[in-house]
């Protein structure tokens, strides 16, 4: 039986804290639409606590009854949790601090106050028969040993799931292997990986958490997030499935769409050579990986890219051969000669100096007909 991984989607809240975003409740309510059509297990809408603005677009997200758990964002404080419930959400995620570092010189408390403040925002979740996750800032940089000491507590007041948070985003895979190994070899209760990418390792960071024992794993669309982001809905959904054969739900085809969509929404462009969704990512340009490519797809598809409702490209240009740039001219009715063909080459690997982009069809006609094209 293929491993079950739940994906906590973000990107409504720690998404929106990116540079610059910001979405409107109808921008907040079609994402959260399409999250749930994708598969997503829950969606973290955002921080009722900033005010009854976002405490009505929560709202309007739990009354369409999606079928994905719709949770909120809370500080360990009460009044925090009480503008959840003003929301109508059924799920809380309750964020403390567990690295000594923020515990001290943040807000300047005590490991027991942590535990206190968690006790107390617990029992009063539970007593609203909430759904309830801890989210452990900072973990990466907290003593093992007091993870532990709060996931035993976490399970002794019923906690539902136990977040560790690499907040900045400095773990290796190797060291989240470790921690999460050891973490599931002690506790019981689910885990949760919440990775940051600061060291551009989110992803390889999520996948191996999950090979460590976690079960669940937080992701926002397109990487979005604090400084350098969190870890990639559709990148982690992807390898997941290719190195761990993990079951998500996620319905793959899907995620371009949905990547459009919220680049789109967040006016930032998706990077061309992006995994998974970038415009390049099933691109090939080199002669010898398109002659590969074209005797068995295996020599060079790390997998399907009908997996992702998309197919494979060849781009023309410096790197090109003399057969596509063949095929592609006796199909408009052009046959060169051994001389001819080697002239064009030349031609297409200097217009490619100069354009900065793979030829079409029309700049290599241009070339044969004698024509340079300067158009971008």
């Amino acid at each position: 039986m293929r491993q079950r991984v739940w994906l906590m989607d973000t990107t409504l809240r720690d998404g929106e804290q990116t540079p610059g975003v910001a979405f409107c409740p109808q921008e907040k309510e079609l994402l959260a639409r399409r999250l749930a059509e994708a598969g997503v297990h829950e969606i973290e809408t955002g921080v009722p606590a900033m005010g009854e603005d976002e405490q009505e677009t929560i709202a309007r997200i739990v009354k369409l009854n999606l079928p994905a758990r719709v949770t909120t964002w809370n500080r360990a404080v009460i009044s925090d949790l009480e503008a959840s419930l003003k929301c109508g959400v059924h799920s809380v995620a309750i964020c403390l601090p567990s690295s000594d570092q923020q515990i001290t010189q943040k807000l300047r408390q005590s490991r027991q106050w942590v535990l206190d403040q968690m006790g107390e925002c617990v029992r009063r979740a539970k007593a609203e028969g909430l759904y309830v996750v801890i989210g452990l800032e900072d973990a990466s940089r907290a003593d093992p040993q007091f993870l532990i000491q709060l996931g035993v507590e976490a399970e002794r007041l019923k906690v539902n799931r136990l977040r560790i948070s690499d907040t900045l985003g400095i773990l290796d895979p190797i060291r989240t292997f470790t921690l999460f190994d050891r973490l599931a070899s002690s506790l019981s209760i689910p885990l949760e990986i919440h990775a940051h990418n600061d060291l551009g390792m989110a992803t390889a960071n999520t996948v191996s958490a999950i090979q460590a024992g976690a079960k669940a794993a937080s992701v926002t669309v397109c990487g979005l997030g604090e400084r350098a982001g969190n870890a990639p809905l559709e990148e982690v959904a992807l390898a997941l499935r290719q190195c761990c054969g993990a079951d998500t739900r996620i319905n793959l085809e899907l995620l371009p769409a949905l990547c459009r969509l919220v680049s789109w929404s967040t006016r930032r462009p998706i990077p061309f050579s992006k995994p998974v969704i970038g415009r390049d990512a099933f691109t090939h340009a080199s002669s010898i990986h398109v002659d590969g490519l074209n005797k068995d797809r295996s020599n060079y598809e790390a997998y399907p890219p009908e997996y992702v409702g998309r197919r494979h490209r060849i781009a023309l240009g410096k790197y090109s051969g003399r057969k596509p740039l063949d095929e592609l001219l006796k199909a408009q009715g052009h046959d060169l000669d051994q001389e001819g063909m080697t002239q064009l080459l030349l031609n297409v690997r200097q217009l490619s100096q100069v354009l900065k982009r793979p030829l079409r069809r029309h700049d290599i006609l241009d070339l044969v007909s004698g024509e340079t094209s300067s158009q971008t």
